[in-house]
């Protein structure tokens, strides 16, 4: 579902529009005895209202649910899934208490995304070039483009090697997964990509089967979220190595252009928050669900066991869980998530570099009417899949990938910070005690992933 014009920031609503709440006490202030007592009838037509106040607002709920699941979904790729295996194997359950508290810091993140798509209407380049002046557009644009490309390396060698463990050959695979890519978003509207990548990220649920069917032992998994080892220099890097991969720049980037392109406005406001929670939830319980498999698996056989591609991991899951269920859910998931987060990346970039230099950029728009944004996108999908199956030894690339998403944290979450205060309208800027939480996240995130950055090019 699609919304028309939102409302432009700072201007009122028409009364339409806004449905006032009613007062528990009553008219003029008065208190709860000022009220007549209601008639039976009364009572079966306001319940009978309730209950269509309630399905309106779930039917208002699944028209905008999207940007968020989608771009979480997306922020667990492969790169992330091969690092939430390897904290399972070297340190067991140890690091799963890090994945349930990084729900709240994906959700403050993407949230202000939401919050500056609706209440301004525009994408985060376009609003960083409004607010601070092309140079630096132009240079948290670059940023993106450089991350693009490292993710979409990353995600087509995953599905390159889930093909190769069935023995398609690379070409064949690379070709038929850009070829999908190429199709959804050049013969699709915004709508229509939506659901297709909400489809494919829906095959992540296979992580939970496989979690399931590894029969982690409750006593180890209860002791290893109370037992930390905080003095440990190994466990402290795979710890900043986790935080630097949740925040990627092409998630704010997309988060807040599609919102923007969904042309959802400030009604939806607080549907696209639930929609945001919903999506933080889902994508560090998929990375819990790996870690988990893992750990009740690998590290229980071989805690020195080294997991640098999927098909590290899936052939010393297979002993385990079995060559059927170990082998194709498992993949399944890796096809999941490496398509969804090609397309959120691929999009990431096109729309940002959109936003910059100022050509169409929309899904709503035909490719012959936006060639520039629409050309962008096909660049990197086939770029990415050509470099791929040129370079078939990408394993340092995912350790590559990671250690530059960290070292560009505070720029990233700097723009998205300070935009927050200075572009939004006055009353829906961060104030109070939300705004020192909002700043104390970004502080503590981009140090951590800065740290474990330079940890992992031995600077430290």
């Amino acid at each position: 579902m699609e919304f028309s014009n939102r409302t432009p920031a700072g201007m009122t609503q028409r009364a339409a529009d806004v449905q006032p709440e009613a007062s528990a006490e009553g008219p003029a202030g008065a208190g709860l005895e000022a009220w007549p007592e209601p008639r039976p009838e009364a009572r079966v037509a306001s319940s009978w209202s309730g209950r269509v106040r309630a399905l309106r607002s779930w039917k208002i709920f699944l028209a905008v649910i999207g940007p968020g699941l989608v771009v979480m979904l997306a922020d667990t790729d492969v790169g992330s899934i091969i690092t939430a295996a390897q904290s399972g194997v070297q340190w067991g359950y140890r690091l799963l208490l890090l994945q349930l508290l990084l729900m709240p810091v994906l959700y403050i993140v993407q949230e202000l995304t939401v919050r500056l798509a609706i209440f301004t209407g525009k994408g985060h380049g376009e609003l960083i070039r409004e607010t601070f002046g092309p140079g630096w557009a132009w240079l948290s644009v670059s940023g993106l483009g450089i991350a693009t490309i490292g993710a979409l390396l990353t995600e087509f060698a995953g599905v390159a090697g889930v093909g190769e463990m069935y023995g398609v050959p690379r070409a064949l695979t690379l070709t038929l997964a850009a070829a999908l890519l190429l199709v959804v978003v050049l013969t699709g509207t915004y709508r229509r990509v939506e659901r297709v990548a909400l489809a494919l990220g829906l095959f992540e649920l296979a992580f939970f089967v496989v979690a399931y069917e590894a029969h982690p032992h409750g006593a180890q998994l209860a002791s290893g979220l109370l037992h930390l080892p905080l003095g440990d220099s190994r466990y402290e890097y795979l710890v900043a190595a986790n935080i630097g991969a949740v925040i990627m720049p092409w998630m704010i980037f997309y988060q807040q252009s599609a919102v923007a392109d969904k042309k959802l406005r400030p009604q939806h406001y607080r549907y696209s928050r639930w929609d945001t929670a919903l999506g933080s939830v889902v994508t560090q319980a998929v990375m819990a669900a790996v870690l988990i498999a893992a750990a009740a698996t690998i590290g229980r056989l071989d805690t020195h066991a080294s997991l640098n591609s999927v098909g590290d991991i899936t052939r010393v899951l297979v002993p385990v869980l079995g060559p059927d269920i170990g082998r194709f859910v498992f993949c399944l998931g890796i096809i999941g998530a490496a398509m969804v987060a090609a397309i959120v990346v691929s999009l990431a970039s096109a729309w940002g570099f959109g936003e910059v230099t100022g050509y169409r950029h929309s899904l709503e728009h035909h490719p012959l009417e936006a060639p520039w944004f629409y050309g962008i996108y096909t660049l990197a999908v086939i770029g990415g899949a050509v470099i791929v199956a040129l370079v078939p030894d990408l394993v340092a690339l995912n350790i590559g990938v990671e250690v530059m998403n960290a070292l560009m944290l505070p720029v990233v979450l700097g723009f998205l910070v300070l935009l927050a205060f200075r572009a939004l309208p006055p009353e829906h800027r961060l104030r109070g005690a939300y705004a020192w939480i909002v700043v104390t996240v970004a502080v503590l995130t981009a140090g951590l992933g800065v740290y474990g950055g330079l940890s992992g090019v031995k600077l430290f």
